[in-house]
């Protein structure tokens, strides 16, 4: 997988000492997540894929992840095999019988993303397990498993049961609930932003939000590519954050990725 190492980027990681350097017993100057220990927004912009724009054919997503400047700070790809590609989109390739990824027609994509440091190295992966996508089913709910670093895992984000509003909890590595994000009854808005908000571990207080910030009409009419902002307390753990940024993922290809030629775009938690 080809890192890049070119535009406008950080080009220095800033050194956690106010922030602590410490999360979960860990050392993140060790793991490279130590920007997110002084950051309360980030910037996810999914780069256009010519060859979905010309063919149509869903390839691998690639995303910058950025300040509030509009400096990179971090880099995320989808490592995805093009059978686990082609079949959740019910477009099966030639050589599916030889794939190990192999799901049901009625499964939702699963993806493998990494996540660089502007070092090119790896600091965090976000696995999304191939699952039913049916909403009227208890046993179809997605989830997201984080590592950070890749092998370590620091959090989960789970899929909660509703019908009317699409709801997720951000569990830390115990399975404990940390924080909770509750979307719209409808995530079809495609002249506006639409936003997901993230709460208190009760449900009772907002203390950031995941939005979908609309992107014009010509690239929301011909590609599924997409930008986010995300903001949450600058204090917030580092392993926290982490895993709402996984969350914002998830909310993409739930909601807003375009896969076999129909639009991701749905009512409540029905994908």
């Amino acid at each position: 997988m080809a890192y890049p190492g070119h535009g406008n980027i950080v080009t220095q990681q800033p050194m956690p000492g106010v922030q602590g350097a410490w999360a979960g017993g860990v050392d993140i100057r060790m793991t490279g997540l130590e920007y997110l220990s002084v950051v309360d927004r980030l910037v996810v912009k999914q780069q256009t894929e010519m060859l979905e724009v010309f063919t149509g054919y869903e390839t691998g997503n690639k995303y910058e992840i950025l300040n509030s400047l509009g400096q990179r700070v971090f880099y995320a790809a989808e490592d995805a095999c093009c059978c686990g590609l082609c079949l959740c989109c019910q477009k099966p390739c030639k050589c599916w019988k030889n794939c190990k990824k192999i799901c049901c027609m009625c499964c939702e994509r699963e993806f493998d993303i990494t996540v660089f440091n502007n070092a090119g190295k790896p600091v965090l992966t976000f696995h999304r397990p191939a699952r039913c996508s049916s909403c009227w089913f208890p046993c179809c709910l997605q989830k997201v498993e984080v590592e950070g670093p890749p092998g370590n895992p620091i959090g989960t984000v789970v899929q909660n049961w509703s019908i009317c509003k699409p709801q997720f909890s951000i569990q830390d590595v115990h399975d404990e609930t940390v924080l909770k994000i509750e979307g719209p009854c409808i995530t079809c808005s495609p002249c506006g932003d639409v936003e997901f908000q993230l709460l208190s571990k009760n449900g009772e207080q907002e203390v950031g939000k995941v939005s979908k910030n609309f992107s014009g009409f010509a690239q929301e009419m011909f590609t599924d590519a997409d930008n986010y902002g995300i903001t949450f307390p600058i204090n917030l753990p580092v392993n926290e954050k982490a895993t709402v940024l996984a969350a914002c993922f998830l909310i993409d290809f739930m909601f807003f990725e375009d896969e076999s030629g129909k639009d991701g775009d749905a009512p409540g938690m029905c994908d």
